[in-house]
C-alpha cells in the first residue's frame, strides 16, 4: 500500500518562523515542544525532528539579533518529549564535524533506548570557521572533505550499535571504542541525511534510512529520486530501504485564492526590512544600515574581496561571483522597479510552499506519493503552534480520505512507522 509519511522540522532560529507574531508561543518553553509534539502524535505524524545550533549567528562579526539566540541542545530536550508521547518519532540533528564517534554514539543509543526505539539522528555536517572556533578547530575542515568524515564517522557509530570494536587512525578520525548501550526495540536510531549535493545523495544512498530533499518541484522530484534509487543499487540497497521527505511548507486556506493571499503575508513578514539589509550586507561587506528596505538597491560599491568563506549562513556555491551576482540584482531590480526588500524576497532560495485548500494540497500529494516521486514530506511550520494545528486538522482528514495517509499508529517504533526493512 503507497503511504505518505510526514514529519515536521524545529529550525529553531532562522527566517521560516515568524516568532515576533502575538500568537506564536513561547520559543524556548519545554511546554510549547509539548503542546506541539503531543499535537503532531494526535495527527499519527511518523516524527518530530529538531534543528542544532553549535554558535548563535552573526551577520558582519557581531551578533545576529534578529534570530533567537541559541536553542536547547536536541538530544536533551527530546529525551523530555519522550516521555510525555508514546509513538511519535523523536529526530535529533546532530553534526559529524564537531562531535565524537564514540560519544555522540551513545548519547543517541540512550535517546533510543529511554523513547523505546523512535529516536533518530539526522546527520548533517559542517566546514565554517565561526562554528568550529566554539570547539578550538577554527576552520580545520575543508568543505570537500566534510562527507569523507562524515561517512567514517557514520560507519563508526554502526559498528559502535552493534557492539563491535572499532579501531580508526586517520588524519579526520582516530578511535578506539566500543559500544557502550544495549540496542533498543528497533535495533539503533534510525538515520536522517540531508543534502543535494553529490557527496550528500552518496552518504544518503550508503547509509541514510531516509533522505531530506530541496526538490519538491514534481519533475525535479521525480529525477532526484530516480537518482538517489540508482545509487542505492550501486550500494547493493534496495529502492525500498530508503525513504525520501524533502522539506516544504503549507499555507492553506478555505479558498485558492486566500491560501495565495496568506502565502504572501507570510513572505512578507518572514523578510522584514533588518532581514532584508542584513542579506545585503553579507554581499557588500558594508553597514548598509542608513539605507531604506523599502527604497533603491544601495548606490555604494561592495567592499573588495570575494564573500569571507568562514560564515557559513551562505551556500558554497554562492560565495564566490561576489560582483556579477549584484550587478544582476541591479538590473533585476531597475526593471522590475523592486526595493530592497522586494528584490531580497525575489532571490532569496525558499523551501517549496504547497498553497492551497486542503483537498487541494491532499489531491497534489496523493499523486507525488503515488508515483513515488517522494515517500512523504517534512514540513517547516511558520507559526507555532497554529501551523501544526491546521496540518493535523484540516489536511490529514483530507489525506486519510483519499487513501494515502495511515488512521491509526501500526507499530511503536520509528522504524515500524517509515515502513522500513528490519535491520
Amino acid at each position: 500500500m503507497t503511504r505518505l509519511h510526514l514529519g515536521v522540522f524545529f529550525t529553531g532560529v532562522g527566517p521560516n518562523l515568524l516568532w515576533t507574531e502575538p500568537d506564536f508561543a513561547d520559543h524556548t518553553h519545554i511546554d510549547t515542544f509539548i503542546h506541539v509534539v503531543r499535537t503532531l502524535e494526535r495527527g499519527l505524524f511518523d516524527a518530530f525532528f529538531l534543528g542544532e545550533g553549535l554558535r548563535v549567528r552573526e551577520n558582519r562579526g557581531t551578533v545576529y539579533d534578529l534570530d533567537v539566540a541559541g536553542r536547547p541542545d536536541a538530544i536533551t530536550q527530546l529525551a523530555a518529549l519522550a516521555a510525555e508521547t508514546t509513538h511519535i518519532g523523536l529526530v535529533a540533528t546532530q553534526n559529524t564535524t564537531y562531535n565524537y564517534p564514540a560519544d555522540l554514539a551513545r548519547r543517541l543509543a540512550g535517546l533510543d533506548a529511554v523513547s523505546g526505539g523512535r529516536a533518530g539522528w539526522n546527520i548533517v555536517t559542517t566546514d565554517n570557521a565561526w562554528t568550529g572556533e566554539n570547539f578550538r578547530h577554527g576552520g580545520w575542515l575543508p568543505h570537500e572533505r566534510r562527507y569523507e568524515r562524515a561517512t567514517a564517522f557514520v560507519e563508526t557509530a554502526k559498528a559502535l550499535w552493534r557492539n563491535e570494536r572499532v579501531h580508526l587512525d586517520t588524519d579526520l578520525v582516530t578511535l578506539d571504542a566500543t559500544g557502550a548501550v544495549p540496542p533498543s526495540p528497533q535495533g539503533r536510531p534510525v538515520l536522517f541525511q540531508a543534502g543535494d549535493s553529490d557527496g550528500g545523495r552518496e552518504l544518503a544512498a550508503r547509509h541514510a534510512d531516509v533522505v531530506f530533499s530541496a526538490n519538491t518541484d514534481y519533475d525535479k522530484a521525480v529525477a532526484y529520486a530516480a537518482d538517489l534509487r540508482a545509487r542505492l543499487a550501486r550500494h547493493g540497497r534496495s529502492a525500498d530501504s530508503l525513504r525520501i521527505l524533502p522539506g516544504a511548507s503549507v499555507v492553506l486556506g478555505d479558498t485558492l485564492d486566500e491560501a495565495r493571499e496568506r502565502a504572501r503575508w507570510i513572505t512578507r513578514e518572514q523578510t522584514t526590512g533588518p532581514r532584508a539589509i542584513a542579506f545585503l550586507e553579507q554581499y557588500w561587506g558594508k553597514d548598509l544600515s542608513g539605507y531604506d528596505p523599502d527604497g533603491p538597491l544601495p548606490d555604494i560599491d561592495p567592499a573588495d574581496g570575494e564573500l569571507d568563506p568562514s560564515r557559513g549562513t551562505i551556500p558554497i556555491e554562492l560565495r564566490t561571483g561576489k560582483l556579477e551576482r549584484i550587478a544582476g540584482w541591479r538590473a533585476l531590480a531597475f526593471d522590475r522597479g523592486l526595493s530592497i526588500r522586494d528584490l531580497v524576497i525575489e532571490v532569496t532560495p525558499r523551501h517549496n510552499t504547497f498553497i492551497g485548500t486542503p483537498g487541494q494540497i491532499a489531491d497534489e500529494w496523493t499523486r507525488y506519493v503515488r508515483d513515488r516521486a517522494v515517500d512523504g514530506f517534512n514540513l517547516l511550520p511558520q507559526l507555532l503552534p497554529g501551523t501544526v494545528e491546521d496540518i493535523v486538522d484540516r489536511l490529514v482528514p483530507e489525506l486519510q480520505e483519499r487513501g494515502v495517509y495511515r488512521t491509526a499508529y501500526e507499530g511503536t517504533t520509528l522504524r515500524e512507522h517509515l515502513e522500513l526493512p528490519p535491520l
